[in-house]
């Protein structure tokens, strides 16, 4: 890929346009007024804000909020993001009306000065990545600045359609540092290279598997899409979640990567799924059971394959991680990640949470901030968002 960095902009006295992702979780306070309840977006987006401000750029920000489905809902307004932002800046930032209009042309920011846009799905034209609305976003600025990872796969007209009206697109700080660790270990990692990959369902997950299955030298399976490749494999399962109608697709993934798909040797299983339930480790699934995390003995076989790693890639957890004490499997494996002094690159979700719990974030290598364009990456998709800032 051949994209610009902010870096490469000449930013004195110009309007940088930056796409970020301040899509962050909100929920009403006692006075009944929207507050936000995780600021991590915000503050992944803080040094490609400040590197354009300390480049003489004023900045006008842009972000989706939830599913206002076309239309403006003020529960999702980005008032309180602009409120945050400024205390985090430690400068005033300024909050449109709207995306689009003659008011929001009227406060263009000058150098040094930020201006938060209003939720940009309040117009379903944003989805619709309709060029009129791209055309009247890129009116607003000089340049253009993509940071928001999280939406790169989706080709909405601030993601990709307006870039066609710019004189010139780049990516941003953070935009920059997920396509420098996700192309790395999707294209020349350094080896052994291994890929963890968890969660409820091989559909989710196949074309994930069919690329890294070409890149990886082991490829490790927990959580319960593990169940439908040991029914591939003509074992018993007993109660536990199989994709009946992926057997077939198991067992042709099974023949095509040979020896590197490595799958659980012994579980942890019970009768009914509760936080806490009495449970037992078995290598052979009784039929009235539940398979709900991997066992000692597959954490033990994981972990020495991870010891050995210089690469590791890492998405979705090996068990029914939100209720302990089947979480153990995966805080085990996000332990042995850390310690493993591997490149680690993981991707959002469950396996953030997993890394979290164990208290290893800071000896993982990369966290992405995208759970889906992750996984889209990682399945060799190419992001519109990305394609566009390589054209």
């Amino acid at each position: 890929m051949s994209y610009l960095s902010i870096r490469d902009l000449d930013l004195t006295g110009k309007r940088v346009f930056i796409r970020v992702d301040f899509n962050v979780p909100l929920q009403k306070n006692d006075q009944g007024d929207m507050e936000i309840t995780s600021d991590k977006r915000i503050k992944a987006s803080l040094s490609t804000i400040q590197y354009a401000l300390e480049h003489g750029a004023g900045v006008i920000l842009a972000s989706h909020l939830g599913r206002p489905k076309g239309k403006p809902n003020p529960e999702m307004s980005l008032k309180p993001a602009a409120a945050r932002l400024q205390e985090l800046l430690g400068r005033p930032v300024r909050m449109a009306p709207d995306c689009v209009g003659a008011e929001v042309e009227a406060m263009k920011p000058a150098p040094g000065e930020v201006l938060l846009l209003e939720n940009l799905r309040f117009h379903p034209e944003e989805e619709k990545n309709d060029p009129k609305f791209a055309q009247e976003l890129a009116a607003l600025c000089d340049v253009y600045v993509n940071d928001a990872f999280g939406s790169a796969h989706r080709a909405h007209a601030s993601t990709e359609g307006m870039i066609r009206f710019v004189p010139k697109a780049a990516a941003g700080l953070l935009m920059e540092q997920e396509l420098k660790y996700l192309g790395m270990v999707t294209t020349n990692p350094p080896r052994p290279c291994v890929a963890i990959l968890g969660g409820a369902k091989v559909s989710d997950k196949i074309e994930v598997i069919q690329n890294l299955g070409k890149v990886v030298d082991r490829l490790l399976i927990g959580g319960a899409m593990a169940y439908t490749f040991l029914r591939a494999q003509g074992l018993p399962t007993g109660k536990s979640l199989v994709e009946e109608d992926k057997v077939e697709l198991a067992k042709n993934l099974l023949e095509e990567l040979g020896g590197k798909l490595m799958l659980p040797a012994d579980h942890v299983v019970v009768s009914a799924i509760a936080a806490g339930a009495p449970n037992e480790v078995v290598e052979t699934i009784p039929d009235d059971k539940i398979a709900v995390d991997i066992g000692p003995k597959t954490i033990a076989g994981y972990a020495a394959v991870v010891a050995g790693a210089k690469t590791i890639i890492w998405n979705g957890p090996m068990g029914i991680f939100e209720k302990p004490p089947f979480d153990q499997g995966t805080v085990a494996l996000a332990k042995a990640v850390a310690g493993s002094g591997a490149v680690s690159v993981v991707g959002g979700g469950d396996s953030e949470k997993a890394i979290k719990a164990a208290g290893v974030t800071s000896k993982i290598s990369h966290v992405s901030t995208g759970g889906g364009a992750s996984l889209e990456f990682l399945a060799g998709i190419r992001l519109p968002g990305v394609a566009a800032l390589d054209r």
